[in-house]
């Protein structure tokens, strides 16, 4: 009868019939794409066809990787590793994939890494560290890599950003730093990254930045701060950033706000929410200079002058009696 569970010997007899679940990791010749993702692997597949192109071994229990994983795979262009239980990686790992494209070692224990583990991937153009235990940034790590386009070091330990360690990524288009434990930014931190169009800095203890934070990336669209410790912010920080489209400052602890007259071009999406905001004549005259599209209006409210407290910023700002 339907639902009635088969009896121990006639499932014995019937097992050789049933399909039996792939061996993980058993690529097929000439494969160009290795997909390894059995928990309990614990070793790097090896035997790989020279053909190639992609592997993906994440999700698993490996913890080591020999020196030599990747010989013989000189057409390798991507390499996903997260999801691991890797603590360190040979510094001669990647020289036998000078073709390697994307890199990715997200949610690993990685602390540290070679200094020259990065000097054979010229062609690298994505990196993502994110998810690791990362202290500190070499600068030995971003020499070699002038193609690099994406750099994702979010949810990491990092304390600072030494001035000038990413001046070498003249190609990077974005920088996630979210998640990090960075209570300041040092001036010229951001050196050389002129064609950087996302900067992500949310969920650090930033207190404030330096005057000429942006200085260096005046091709800036998208700019994140959100949940941060900002309490000031320097007059004209963001006067560099003729091209930005997005500014989230969101659950800071900012009173004033100096934004640039609007370009030409569509509207800053502006969210300040969540920040005890002094809705005097400094900050509604700026924002009806840069005339932003306001996210999360509702939330976004006065803290002063008494007479204020509790008015959504937006409609003060508006109102034609304010006097300023």
């Amino acid at each position: 009868p339907p639902g009635r569970i088969l009896p121990p010997l006639l499932l014995l007899l019937l097992l050789p019939l049933l399909p039996s679940p792939a061996t993980p990791c058993s690529p097929q010749p000439n494969a160009t794409w290795v997909v390894c993702t059995e928990p309990t692997l614990s070793t790097f597949p090896s035997g790989l066809p020279p053909t190639t192109l992609a592997i993906s071994v994440e999700f698993t229990a490996l913890a080591t990787l020999l020196p030599t994983a990747l010989v013989g795979l000189p057409r390798l262009q991507e390499l996903h590793l997260s999801s691991n239980r890797l603590a360190t990686l040979p510094e001669a790992l990647l020289r036998p994939v000078p073709a390697l494209r994307v890199l990715d070692l997200t949610n690993n224990l990685l602390a540290d890494l070679p200094a020259d583990v990065f000097a054979s991937t010229g062609h690298l153009q994505h990196l993502v560290l994110q998810g690791n235990r990362l202290q500190a940034l070499q600068p030995a790590w971003f020499r070699h890599l002038p193609r690099l386009r994406w750099l994702d070091l979010a949810a990491n330990a990092l304390a600072e950003v030494p001035p000038a360690v990413f001046h070498p990524l003249r190609s990077l288009r974005s920088l996630d730093l979210s998640r990090n434990r960075l209570a300041s930014l040092a001036p010229g931190a951001l050196a050389g990254l002129r064609a950087l169009e996302q900067l992500d800095l949310e969920g650090n203890r930033l207190g404030t930045l330096p005057p000429a934070a942006f200085a260096p990336t005046p091709a800036l669209r998208l700019l994140f701060l959100q949940d941060n410790e900002l309490r000031a912010l320097p007059a004209g920080v963001f006067t560099p950033l003729r091209h930005l489209r997005v500014l989230d400052l969101a659950r800071n602890r900012l009173q004033a706000l100096e934004l640039p007259p609007r370009p030409p071009g569509p509207a800053l999406d502006l969210d300040i929410s969540g920040n005890p905001w002094r809705c005097e004549c400094p900050l509604l005259a700026s924002l009806r200079r840069a005339a932003p599209r306001l996210s999360a209006p509702r939330d976004t409210l006065c803290a002063s002058p008494p007479r204020r407290r509790g008015q959504e910023v937006a409609a003060v700002s508006q109102a034609g009696d304010t006097g300023c």
